[in-house]
């Protein structure tokens, strides 16, 4: 098969510390092999493609790639569009009423003269473009798109490591160490770190296991306060995980009563079904977004979380933070740097042989780094609370894990 002539890249759904080295590692790989090859960015995701809105790689660009590398975000652009959700796309003046999102965005990719498509995306991004590479193939489209999973969450299946995940975990922690010093701002203080994870609870322990590292490189002073004990983690809450609140209640009551504050990290996904199941008896309007997918901005899991163990636990305060726009804003580290590298090379080793797919290590098939096929990318994939690692976390902080989670109070 001929060699791609036009390559086009765009990164969309929420940020990850990837999509900007992604996007650089991309473009330099491109003309390592093949500066002939043209290269368009169409900005802010499935918008620009939709409305013909890009940017032209120039020669300029391709010199100075490597300095995406050091940020972080996107940057060019990102967007929250399905293309397959009609009404929204009309509602958004992204089409005109009666118009096909898909046939929008497959006749504007031949306006163009693209060949090859890389989507930089987590798993909507990523279903979406399965969805429209098979439009492509049903319409006879000569057309081939190249997935690269990026996810805080680490939740994409069959991806065993998602881009940008590492550094999530990394940058939440360095996050939290400043904001557990809060701790001996207010007796008996209660803080509750609210960490991304709409289904999946990677990101909330592997936080929690980061942090743990700086607490192991810290020297302590408890002769004058400054003890260990009151900057832990005191309690680890994922969708996963099951968990009586009662019970929990009791344990961090006693070690409230012991250092004087309570720490705790809790998945953003965890216990919403409750909190939407209070909701709806009250007659509230659950949000949603373009996917379905319930706001958990707006129904506020760690809100949630501290008034419920604020008056079980005798808290004179209660704080909310949110890591999660700090971390997911952050420049890639070094392990994913390399990740991010092994995986841009490859796809465009598969752009040039025109092979389709979500790189990644699969974990379907033995791990093998590949270009996985997009019928079997999926959201939602849970993390394995057997993980020893995790374990190792919850026995350490003396935290019993359930096996279905039980929120009534």
């Amino acid at each position: 098969m001929n060699k791609p002539k036009k390559v086009a890249i765009l990164t969309a759904g929420g940020l990850a510390p990837c999509l900007s080295s992604a996007v650089g590692g991309l473009i330099e790989r491109y003309t390592e092999i093949d500066p002939s090859i043209e290269i368009i960015c169409y900005r802010s995701g499935y918008k620009g493609l939709l409305l013909g809105d890009s940017y032209k790689v120039t020669p300029e660009i391709r010199a100075k790639a490597g300095l995406l590398h050091r940020f972080g975000g996107s940057p060019i652009g990102n967007s929250r569009v399905k293309l397959t959700n009609v009404k929204d796309c009309v509602k958004r003046g992204l089409v005109k009423e009666g118009e096909n999102p898909q046939q929008v965005a497959a006749d504007q990719l031949i306006k163009d003269g693209v060949d090859i498509l890389h989507t930089i995306g987590g798993d909507d991004t990523n279903t979406a473009a399965a969805d429209l590479a098979a439009f492509l193939a049903e319409n006879n489209y000569g057309l081939t798109v190249i997935g690269l999973p990026k996810t805080v969450d680490n939740d994409v299946i069959p991806i065993k490591q998602s881009l940008g995940a590492w550094t999530a975990a990394e940058q939440g922690a360095r996050y939290f160490q400043n904001v557990v010093a809060e701790n001996n701002a207010n007796p008996r203080m209660l803080i509750v770190h609210e960490v991304m994870g709409r289904s999946c609870g990677w990101l909330t322990a592997a936080t929690a296991v980061e942090y743990r590292k700086l607490l192991d490189r810290s020297e302590w002073l408890p002769e004058i306060g400054l003890d260990r004990a009151a900057f832990e983690v005191h309690g680890v809450f994922i969708p996963e995980m099951g968990f009586d609140i009662a019970a929990e209640a009791t344990r961090l009551r006693a070690i409230m009563d012991k250092v004087d504050c309570v720490n705790i990290f809790v998945s953003e996904g965890a216990g919403v079904e409750t909190i939407v199941a209070e909701m709806i008896a009250k007659g509230q309007e659950v949000p949603r977004d373009a996917f379905g997918h319930v706001k958990l901005d707006a129904v506020n899991p760690g809100k949630w979380f501290g008034e419920q163990f604020a008056e079980m636990l005798g808290a004179e305060k209660t704080l909310i933070q949110k890591s999660g726009y700090f971390a997911r804003a952050s420049a890639a580290n070094i392990e994913d740097i390399r990740l991010i590298k092994s995986c841009t090379d490859l796809a465009v080793e598969c752009a040039l042989r025109r092979e389709a797919g979500l790189i990644g290590h699969d974990e379907e098939q033995g791990n093998v780094l590949r270009a996985i096929e997009f019928p079997r990318i999926k959201g939602g994939k849970a993390f394995d609370i057997n993980t020893p690692w995790f374990n190792d976390v919850l026995a350490a902080i003396g935290q019993t894990k359930g096996a279905k989670v039980e929120t009534s109070h």
